[in-house]
């Protein structure tokens, strides 16, 4: 049986016995990395995309009520109620929390993540230095005009302040700001990298079916890397949460723009598996891969061969028979 990816008789050269595991080892380190950059480049840095993964948290219960927890505090620290000032807050938080669930919140959300948005992709461009922030004033208002249209009488009292909830402090912005630009700016190029160099590699292996096995469960195995990292990475970026409530809606934000990634991850897994698994049942059962038959690498002069002894017999036969006596 002759090799997989050799031509009978032949062998590969020591060049393409070395470089071809170079290739593929490259190539399937780069896939957590194309995984990453793709990420940041069309999930994070596309203002619409960005948007439309954050909208279903508006209707997240944690989301509502960290917004619900900053925009009473921040109406109460502004107005003064005397003794009632408990009673009001509580009335106040009841009534923001109650306004999450209506669709004028809906679009408050939206139109205060496109903000946070530009400010966090701006200062990422620019490198700026200041905390980028989620403004909720939006919401105030509006919580503020539905107290008035029910005829509440302190709600005339409450001021429209900016009231913020800090998406990326500055030191955070900072330690991001130069490894994800890098990952914006690489878009789909390590992906893409990653297929060439397997491609190639395939090629010059001088046993195919494995090197295709090894490939595939390599690529398998560094994207289940990946898929190990992010909720370490979430374990520390939560970690310097003091507030429950805001270590909730901080959970919920990290799952949300993480999803793509996990879902790419566990297609890659599973892409790789299967791979693996066709390729060494291929393999192991020889579907279409048997080698020649010494028949079918021969048709003619095995048959030629095995047919000239019958034929010189009823030559000498027929010889005989007209040999005069």
């Amino acid at each position: 049986m002759t090799r997989t990816g050799t031509r009978p008789g032949t062998r590969p050269s020591r060049t393409a016995r070395v470089l071809a595991p170079v290739l593929l080892t490259l190539a399937c380190l780069l896939v957590p990395l194309g995984t990453l950059s793709t990420w940041a480049a069309y999930e994070i840095g596309d203002s619409g995309r960005y948007v439309a993964t954050m909208a279903p948290l508006a209707t997240d219960q944690d989301v509502q009520d960290a917004v619900g927890a900053a925009v009473t505090t921040g109406i109460m620290a502004n107005i003064s109620v005397g003794p009632l000032q408990s009673t009001v807050e509580q009335y106040l938080h009841d009534a923001v929390v109650s306004f999450t669930d209506t669709a004028a919140f809906q679009n408050a959300w939206d139109t205060a993540n496109r903000a946070a948005h530009d400010a966090v992709q701006q200062a990422l461009d620019e490198g700026g230095t200041g905390a980028v922030t989620l403004d909720l004033a939006p919401v105030t208002e509006q919580v503020k005009n539905r107290l008035q249209d029910d005829g509440v009488p302190f709600a005339a009292q409450i001021p429209v302040t900016h009231t913020r909830i800090t998406v990326l402090s500055a030191g955070d912005l900072a330690e991001l700001r130069t490894w994800f630009h890098r990952l914006q700016l690489a878009g789909p190029w390590p992906p893409l990298a990653a297929l060439v160099l397997a491609a190639v590699g395939l090629l010059l292996a001088p046993h195919r079916r494995r090197a295709l096995i090894a490939t595939a469960l390599g690529m398998a195995l560094a994207a289940a890397a990946l898929l190990i990292a992010l909720p370490i990475a979430r374990s520390l970026t939560l970690g310097d949460v003091d507030d429950a409530t805001d270590r909730a809606a901080a959970g919920a934000v990290y799952d949300a723009l993480t999803e793509s990634m996990r879902t790419a991850s566990w297609v890659i897994v599973g892409v790789g598996a299967a791979v693996a698994v066709a390729a060494w049942l291929t393999g192991r059962y020889g579907f279409g891969l048997r080698a020649p038959t010494e028949s079918a690498r021969h048709p003619f002069g095995r048959g030629r061969s095995a047919a000239r002894p019958h034929r010189d017999e009823h030559s000498r036969e027929r010889h005989h028979e007209e040999a005069p006596p």
